[in-house]
């Protein structure tokens, strides 16, 4: 029978050249190969490997609930494969081990600091959170500033396949890069890459949160790793949370309604990146002036002031967006959004949305408190919005969001 060449794990086969095929490797072999992935993995940049068995029966019941409560919103796709995010040998025939790897992704001299008035250097964290306490500003999501992440990890994680494959010869793999039905941070977690957060994101003791995920699912039987426990004390290597709950406390909607437990519908990545129509007017004062994703949960985390730079170049700010303000992205044109946001995250959610999120960022600097800006950055900002109103080819979408933002005028 044919399987699906997407969704079927290769038959290992023994190479050209003799090599033992995988399935014949002995635990020895398969230490050492195991040793030397995590050895390729580093020379890549990656800042940990690990490795786990298949069986996340333990996460089953917990992602059951968060579907059967609708905290997905419009994500269909993470109902639409069942059970199967949790069973990783189901969604991809043959698996037998999940090889997880960590990337970080802040941009080069996000950790240089930059001197205040007094010339001391203040934490970068602190430089993020006076931008998203300056109204005019716009916010872009740390990991968004840079390349499409999907492409430097899948790309990454290609090559360490590949050095697997010239060392044991053809064997089966699918690389995921947030691209499928993948429960990856349980599958790292299990591997032993870090633990999951109150915020529900993974966090390492030497790493905070402020890296991407990406894994490589193989039908070599290497050897697993021991799993990261949350709940491990902190002299132990595990690491944990403890009684802090400063990311429950930070979110601006109250998407975290419970520790490690989010309502994606109330979520700001959730609703100005996956929600594809209008956002609930209830909500939109609560945004703020963050116009892609959010990081206020990461921001206040403990752990991320051992956050780590990226290693590669491909996550450096692109076209200003750590400095950009509202008004200066609202009136680029859609040819100017194509071409500037070519290559970045950013362009799959499209012109219209990206219009949506700014016209209520500009509606929610407009409702600043009352010295919260200028007369004239006022008067530019109503400017803006008005122009965007009188064009013909606005959209339904962009001109409810606009007509909201001016009742603030």
């Amino acid at each position: 029978m044919d399987r699906n060449p997407e969704l079927a794990i290769a038959d290992a086969r023994p190479s050209q050249d003799g090599r033992a095929a995988p399935s014949r490797l002995d635990d020895a072999q398969l230490a050492e190969l195991a040793s030397r992935i995590k050895a390729w993995g580093r020379e890549l940049g990656f800042g940990a490997i690990g490795i786990s068995d298949t069986d996340l029966s333990e996460a089953e019941a917990g992602l059951a609930a968060w579907l059967e409560a609708g905290c997905h919103g419009e994500m269909d796709y993470m109902a639409k494969h069942g059970m199967k995010r949790a069973r990783p040998a189901e969604l991809v025939a043959g698996t037998r081990r999940v090889i997880s790897a960590r990337l970080a992704y802040l941009p080069a001299g996000t950790l240089d600091g930059a001197p205040d008035a007094q010339g001391a250097r203040r934490d970068w964290r602190a430089r993020e959170a006076a931008r998203i306490a300056d109204p005019q500003a716009a916010v872009v999501s740390v990991y968004a500033r840079g390349r499409d992440y999907h492409k430097v990890l899948r790309n990454r994680l290609q090559t360490l396949a590949e050095r697997i494959e010239a060392e044991i010869g053809v064997f089966g793999h699918r690389v995921f890069t947030d691209s499928a039905p993948v429960l990856e941070v349980e599958l790292a977690q299990k591997a032993g890459v870090g633990w999951r957060g109150k915020h529900t994101l993974l966090l390492q003791r030497d790493a905070g949160s402020f890296f991407f995920l990406g894994e490589i699912y193989v039908d070599v039987p290497l050897p697993a790793d021991a799993q990261t426990s949350p709940d491990a004390a902190p002299e132990t290597p595990g690491a944990h949370c403890g009684s802090c709950t400063r990311c429950l406390g930070a979110c601006p909607t109250g998407a975290i309604v419970a520790p490690y437990r989010v309502d994606a519908r109330r979520c700001i990545s959730y609703l100005t990146i996956e929600l594809h129509g209008s956002i609930p007017e209830p909500l939109r004062p609560l945004i703020g002036n963050r116009v892609y994703g959010c990081d206020d949960c990461q921001l206040v985390c403990p752990w991320n002031k051992f956050a780590q730079a990226a290693p590669v170049a491909d996550f450096d700010v692109r076209h200003g967006l750590d400095r950009a303000s509202l008004v200066e992205l609202f009136e680029w044109t859609a040819e100017q959004f194509d071409e500037r946001m070519q290559g970045s995250a950013i362009r799959r959610i499209g012109y219209e949305r990206w219009l949506r999120n700014l016209a209520v960022g500009l509606g929610n600097a407009l409702r600043a408190a009352p010295g919260g800006i200028e007369p004239d950055a006022r008067a530019a900002i109503v400017a803006a919005l008005r122009a965007r109103l009188d064009d013909p080819c606005v959209s339904a979408l962009v001109r409810e969001h606009v007509e909201w933002a001016l009742r603030a005028a």
